[in-house]
This record gives C-alpha cells, sequence and structure tokens, in this order.
C-alpha cells in the first residue's frame, strides 16, 4: 500500500524549502543614517505615520557590556515609510512624537519579550504585537530563530552578524548598522508568511492569545537570592562564607550599576568565592588574592573590605541557609523518594503533554508551563465534588495558562488525575 505523503497533511508544518537561498547581505534602499536629532526624529515619526501595514521593530542592547538591559538602538521599517535607525541615547527623552506615530500600529518582533521592555522604557509599546519566533514555535517549525525562520520561509539567508556586540560603542561601525537594518529588512515580509502558516494549521486564535500576553507581560520580576546563581558557591562550606559571598555580590551590584558596566566585567565570580573563602581582613591579605591585586581592582579594595566586614559582622540568624528556601515544589528528581504518587502523576502528565505535543506539532513548554505542571501535579487533591477538570482548568488560569492551552490540556490532564491516587 502507498502511504500518503506527510507533507499533504494539512495538520502538519509544511516541509522547508530545500532550494539553496540566497544571501541577503545589504538593504534594498542601503543603510539609512542614524536618527540623532529631535529633528530627525520628528522627520522619522512623519513619515512612519505615512506608511502602510504595521511597523517592524528590532532593538539592540549592550549584554554582557552593560549592567542595565537599555536599547542602544532601535530599528523601524514600515512599508512606504523604509527603514529608521534611532539611536535613543541623545533622543530618549525627545520621542512623544514617534510614540505617538508607532505605539497605535501593530508591531512585528521576533523574540519579542527581549525587546519590549527596554521599548517600554522610552515610551514605546505597541497596540498590537506579532511575534514570529513565537509563531514559528507555534507552528512546529524545529528552529525559530530569525535567520532560521527567513531560510525556511523567504529562502533568504541572514548572514551572522554582531548581536552580541557592545552597542553602546560610538560610533557603531558601519557593518553593525548593515546588520542592524537587516534585521528588519524582511520582518513585514516573514509576518505575511508566517500568518498564512498559521491560517493553514488552525492556529490563528492560538497565535492571538500568545501575541497578547507577551505584549501585556511587562518585565520578568528579579528572581530571589540571585548572588546563589555565582559560579561555584556551592563549593563554599559554611554560612557564613556564604554571607560573606552574598555582601561581595551585593557590593559588586552596586558597583556595577552605579558604572552601567556589566557586574562580571567588575569583578568575576571567581574572584568572590575566593575572597569568601580566604576571608581577607587587610587590604595587603584582599591584594594577595588572584584578581584584586590587579591594576583595576586596588582602587576599589575598600569597597570590598567593607562588604567583607559586614558579612563578618552579621548574627548567626541573619546567615543564609546552606540551600535556598523554597516555597514550591522540590526538584522533580526528587519527587520518587519524598512523595512517589506525585512523581507518578508527574510522569503520566508529563507523557500525556508529549504526545500530545506531536499531534498538534506544538513544543510541549508552549502548550503549558513546566513550572505550572509540576505545581499541579505536586499539590493535587482530588476535589470533593469530583469536579476534577474543573478543578485543573481553575488551577491553570490561575497560573496564566491561555484560554487555547487550557481546552487543549484540561481534559488530558483531568483523565491522568482522575485516575490517579491522591
Amino acid at each position: 500500500m502507498t502511504m500518503p505523503d506527510a507533507t499533504d497533511d494539512p495538520d502538519l508544518p509544511a516541509a522547508p524549502d530545500t532550494a539553496v537561498s540566497v544571501p541577503l547581505l545589504s538593504p534594498r534602499d542601503g543603510v539609512p543614517d542614524v536618527v540623532t536629532t529631535t529633528e530627525g526624529v520628528a522627520k522619522a515619526a512623519a513619515a512612519l505615520s505615512a506608511g502602510t501595514g504595521p511597523l517592524a521593530v528590532d532593538a539592540e542592547r549592550a549584554s554582557g557590556f552593560r549592567y542595565s538591559a537599555r536599547a542602544y538602538l532601535i530599528q523601524l521599517r514600515r512599508a512606504g515609510s523604509g527603514t529608521f535607525l534611532l539611536d535613543p541615547i541623545p533622543t530618549g527623552t525627545d520621542l512623544a512624537a514617534l510614540a505617538a506615530a508607532i505605539n497605535p500600529l501593530e508591531w512585528i518582533l521576533h523574540s519579542a519579550d527581549q525587546d519590549l521592555p527596554c521599548l517600554a522604557e522610552v515610551g514605546l509599546f505597541p497596540a498590537r504585537l506579532y511575534d514570529t519566533e513565537l509563531a514559528g514555535r507555534l507552528a512546529g517549525f524545529d528552529r525559530v530563530g530569525l535567520a532560521a525562520i527567513v531560510e525556511r520561509t523567504l529562502g533568504l539567508e541572514l548572514r551572522k552578524g554582531h548581536g552580541a556586540a557592545d552597542w553602546s560603542k560610538r560610533p557603531l561601525p558601519d557593518s553593525w548598522l548593515n546588520y542592524a537594518a537587516l534585521d528588519v529588512e524582511v520582518l513585514v515580509e516573514l509576518h505575511t508568511e508566517m500568518t498564512a502558516e498559521l491560517e493553514r494549521q488552525g492556529k490563528t486564535e492560538w497565535a492571538a492569545q500568545e501575541f497578547e500576553h507577551v505584549r501585556l507581560a511587562g518585565p520578568p520580576k528579579p528572581k530571589p537570592d540571585r548572588w546563589r546563581r555565582l559560579s561555584h558557591v556551592t563549593t563554599l562550606g559554611t554560612t557564613r562564607q556564604l554571607a560573606l559571598a552574598r555582601s561581595l555580590w551585593q557590593a559588586r551590584e552596586d558597583l556595577a550599576r552605579k558604572r552601567d558596566v556589566s557586574p562580571s566585567r567588575v569583578l568575576p565570580d571567581s574572584a568572590i568565592i575566593a575572597a569568601a573563602r580566604e576571608n581577607p581582613v587587610t587590604i595587603e591579605q584582599l591584594r594577595a588574592l588572584p584578581v584584586f591585586g590587579g591594576p583595576r581592582q586596588r582602587r576599589h579594595s575598600r569597597h570590598w573590605l567593607q562588604a567583607l566586614e559586614s558579612a563578618r559582622v552579621l548574627p548567626d540568624d541573619e546567615l543564609p541557609t546552606k540551600r535556598p528556601v523554597t516555597t514550591g515544589p522540590p526538584p522533580a528528581n526528587k519527587w520518587a523518594r519524598v512523595d512517589p504518587e506525585a512523581a507518578e502523576r508527574l510522569s503520566a502528565a508529563r507523557a500525556a503533554l508529549t504526545e500530545l505535543s506531536g499531534q498538534v506539532s506544538v513544543p510541549v513548554e508552549n502548550l503549558v508551563t513546566p513550572e505550572l505542571v509540576r505545581r499541579l501535579c505536586w499539590d493535587w487533591t482530588t476535589p470533593g465534588d469530583g469536579e476534577v477538570e474543573t478543578a485543573i482548568d481553575g488551577v491553570l488560569s490561575t497560573g496564566g495558562a491561555r484560554p487555547w492551552q487550557r481546552e487543549l490540556t484540561v481534559p488530558l490532564l483531568g483523565t491522568v488525575l482522575g485516575t490517579s491516587v491522591s
């Protein structure tokens, strides 16, 4: 019997185009001059207002170089308007005209959650959002980087560029500006292709709900005890040493924030761990340690010693615990020992969600967040009224799951948890 070609199934993602891709080396209209003045912002706002359709948007930060996550370059493109490269450092307080022109529009971004916070800092926020990276996930694409999706859908090759560069540098090199302009060059066309793909798969409404969720999410909340992410902090043997490391980490944060420099460039993690272990009490002892004796660190010796001293005098009841204090479920790899029934629920839920993921061609983590599944399985008790699905839907809704996610996963999780021992 001849099996049907999987590419003919309308419920599956379209197969990638195997044709040779065309390199996209420079913008079709050339690289525009960077907008650095109030007058330039006004002209850009007027031109973008006169354009048509959605607005392609991108922003470049200086992650790994600066403490802040501010935008150092903003790229904008709209049909009928062309591309604009805006420097928000000299113009950041003069963007009211631009905001009035573009905030009412639909914006197209790739990985929008990365750029929306820094754009909101300068008063720019979309009325509607289209995220091409998220669209690729919902479409079941195996690779969802911008270059991969552009190549698959448009047959164009975006070369790797300067995304990880120090965009706070001035003046910006011409090659960087070319790269920046290319990042929005085809977003409008990509939006058209991805819209058609999601419509073909019957996922248009799913995408609309996801985009709106991202648009309104705001910046992520800071995680507690961020100092515990220091490399090799778990090698410290006492809570007093942990307190020393915590105090040095905070002193580094304060200095990095003041200088707007990435913390790792102020003082490496390895130096903090070494100082916490050795506990120097004099400048000479501190400077004898690796890094602290270097010319860039010597001028901050008293700053580091004060941090160490503040931790040395802490009473015992103010020392950090050996392990983080958590309010949620323990790590899943410990469930089998701590609560075997919860471990069975989680295993069954994961297996069912994995099967569903294959059926609808959406990654498991986009069907429902793994943390929400863990909390549901850990805390689960069969409701007295027997309304299993109602109880699950309430948990998922409270946890931020969107309607399309709950419609797909609640019946499935209801079957899993409804038959479990609680």
